[in-house]
């Protein structure tokens, strides 16, 4: 029987906007996983509380040492920890993040956090056993992450990867980071949405837009392909760059509305230039996991 001081576990955090997952991953290869919603309104304080109460709660039963935490977040972390931008969650800006998630967890377990998009992709690179890849996550914002000889770039502590802030259309949408014509403001899931709504004077949900594209309703797949010329936009450019082997997309909206990649891949292609093939595009194998996977990755890689 292995005993409590040499029984391990790892827990990953893909802490975002609108909602937070965890996964845990025991000595025994047993996973535990659950999931919850933040408020729509609320301190950071109350917010930590409530994810404390979700870490107690999924743990409750395994005895084992909390090895390693590893922490996605869409947030931008001054090189001290602290928060200095996060739109989904403007609260939080200011917030001691190191200091808070050390104060969460207590001296004895390692906790890293990194940029979600860089994890995602550092985890779809390790799931596609892809050393050189281009990773972009379509949900409620637009990230990714470039990884380059099995590494993130430009590499865990030195920045993000912030695709979803690239500049495809001067003339653009304005974006919440205060410019116009990012590729997250053009292609993000709300985005999509938003404009779907004005093309058909009224709100448009998910499921509507899904089930508009699925019949070929012309108003719809006029919707998608214009987010997905953003992305092709982003893949190419980046492409030029760097010359990925491989581009993959997740997110929870493009995981649910799978003809995205599709659209993507088609817009990508057609922006090749004669004698310089643009890398292909393919669907994540890990869906709308791939940050929450990443984050596992990074709490296994932890000193402990």
């Amino acid at each position: 029987m292995t005993s409590r001081e040499t029984a391990i576990s790892y827990l990953g955090i893909d802490v975002g906007g609108t909602k937070v997952a965890l996964r845990l991953e025991h000595h025994d290869a047993s996973i535990a996983e659950s999931a919850f919603r933040w408020p729509a309104t609320g301190e950071a304080r109350h917010d930590l509380e409530l994810l404390a109460h979700h870490v107690t709660e999924l743990a409750a039963g395994h005895p084992e040492r909390l090895t390693g935490v590893g922490v996605a977040m869409p947030a931008t972390l001054d090189a001290t920890g602290t928060v200095t931008a996060w739109p989904g969650r403007p609260a939080w800006a200011g917030l001691d993040l190191r200091g808070a998630l050390s104060a969460l967890f207590g001296d004895d377990t390692e906790v890293g956090c990194a940029d979600d998009g860089d994890l995602a992709a550092l985890a779809e690179a390790h799931e596609a056993g892809c050393p050189d890849l281009l990773y972009l996550g379509v949900g409620t914002g637009v990230g990714g992450g470039i990884v380059l000889n099995g590494a993130p770039l430009p590499g865990m502590g030195r920045g993000s990867c912030e695709i979803g802030h690239m500049v495809v259309d001067r003339d653009g949408p304005p974006c919440d980071c205060g410019r116009a014509g990012c590729v997250q403001a053009a292609a993000s899931g709300p985005a999509t949405l938003r404009r779907a709504a004005r093309r058909r004077g009224g709100e448009v949900t998910f499921d509507g837009l899904r089930d508009a594209v699925r019949r070929g309703d012309p108003w719809a797949v006029t919707v998608l392909r214009e987010s997905g010329a953003a992305l092709a936009a982003a893949v190419t450019g980046v492409s030029e760059l760097l010359s990925p082997s491989l581009v993959l997309i997740g997110g929870g909206f493009a995981a649910a509305m799978p003809e995205l990649v599709t659209v993507v891949a088609e817009r990508t292609a057609a922006l090749e230039r004669p004698g310089h093939p643009l890398p292909p595009v393919r669907a994540a194998a890990l869906g709308g996991l791939s940050s929450l996977h990443g984050a596992v990755l990074l709490a296994r890689g932890l000193p402990g």
